[in-house]
C-alpha cells in the first residue's frame, strides 16, 4: 500500500485535501485479502460515510482507478496498475533482472522471486513459477513480513540499524511451526546471511517449502533487492542451491552497475 494511502487509512487526511484522502482511503482498503468488496463493505472497512462512498467511486471508476463488476463488486481497476508499473525503482530493476530471473528458473524449473525492501516490509516486483513447483503465498506486487522469506531475511539483514530494530522489536507472526520468532536467534540469521552472503528460510512460510536468496547490488554498493529460489522442502540441500542464487544475483548486480 502507498505511504499516502497509510496515513489516510491511520485516519489522518494529507496536506492536499479531505477528497483526495478520502479517495486514497478506498483504495487502500484493497488488499490480497479483499480484491473486491461492495459499497457497504467499503464503507466499513474505511470508516466513510455510504453517500460519501458512492461519489466517490463514480470518479475513481471515470478515471480508471476502479472497476465494477458484474456482480456488483468493486475491483483495482487496469489504469491504476498501468501508473504503478511505472514507478521507477521496480521497473528499472524488474527489466534488467528479468533475462537472469528467467534463466534461473528454466535451469531449476522452481520457483524465482525478486524482491525490494519497502519501510518494513518487502514488496515483490517479480516472481516467475517453474513446472511443477511448491505453491508459494507470494505474488507481484504483494507484501510480506521480512522475518519470514529468504528474500526478506536478506533486506533486513542489510536494512539500516533502525529498521531491524524496529522489526525485530516487534511481535514476529508464526506462518508455521518452523517460523522463527525469537529476536535472538532472527540476530544470528542475519548475521549468519552477511557472512555467508545468502539466507535459508526453511519451512517458515509455509511448511513444504525452503528458500534461498542472496542480495542484488547497485553500482554504490547498496542492496537495493533480493532474489530467491523456492523449492520443496527436503527435495534439495540448502547449500546447493546457494551457488545458482547468487550467481544470479552477481549477474543482476553487474547489470545494475555494481563492479
Amino acid at each position: 500500500m502507498p505511504e499516502a494511502a497509510k496515513r489516510a487509512v491511520g485516519g489522518a487526511a494529507p496536506s492536499t485535501g479531505p477528497v483526495l484522502g478520502r479517495g486514497l482511503q478506498i483504495l487502500g482498503a484493497f488488499d490480497a485479502a479483499r480484491p473486491a468488496m461492495t459499497l457497504s463493505e467499503i464503507a466499513r472497512h474505511t470508516g466513510i460515510p455510504v453517500s460519501t462512498v458512492h461519489r466517490l467511486l463514480g470518479a475513481l471508476m471515470d478515471w480508471g482507478a476502479l472497476e465494477r463488476a458484474d456482480d456488483g463488486t468493486y475491483r483495482i481497476g487496469l489504469r491504476l496498475w498501468e501508473i504503478g508499473s511505472l514507478a521507477p525503482r521496480s521497473q528499472a530493476l524488474r527489466d534488467r533482472a528479468l533475462p537472469f530471473l528467467e534463466d534461473l528458473c528454466q535451469v531449476s524449473r522452481e520457483n524465482v522471486q525478486l524482491a525490494v525492501r519497502e519501510g518494513t516490509e518487502l514488496v515483490f516486483v517479480e516472481r516467475i513459477a517453474g513446472t511443477g513447483a511448491v505453491p508459494v503465498l507470494t505474488r507481484v506486487g504483494g507484501r510480506f513480513a521480512l522475518t519470514s522469506t529468504g528474500v526478506g531475511l536478506v533486506l533486513l539483514a542489510h536494512a539500516p540499524p533502525e529498521v531491524q530494530e524496529d522489526v525485530l522489536g516487534g511481535a514476529v507472526e508464526a506462518l508455521t511451526p518452523f517460523t522463527v520468532t525469537d529476536p535472538a536467534r532472527l540476530r544470528a540469521m542475519l548475521a549468519d546471511t552477511r557472512t555467508r552472503g545468502f539466507a535459508v528460510s526453511d519451512r517458515q512460510v509455509t511448511d513444504d517449502a525452503l528458500s534461498v536468496a542472496a542480495p542484488v547490488h547497485d553500482r554504490s554498493g547498496q542492496v537495493v533487492a533480493a532474489v530467491s529460489l523456492v523449492v520443496h522442502a527436503g527435495s534439495v540441500p540448502a547449500q546447493q542451491l546457494a551457488t545458482p542464487v547468487r550467481t544470479t544475483a552477481r549477474a543482476i548486480s553487474r547489470a545494475l552497475g555494481a563492479p
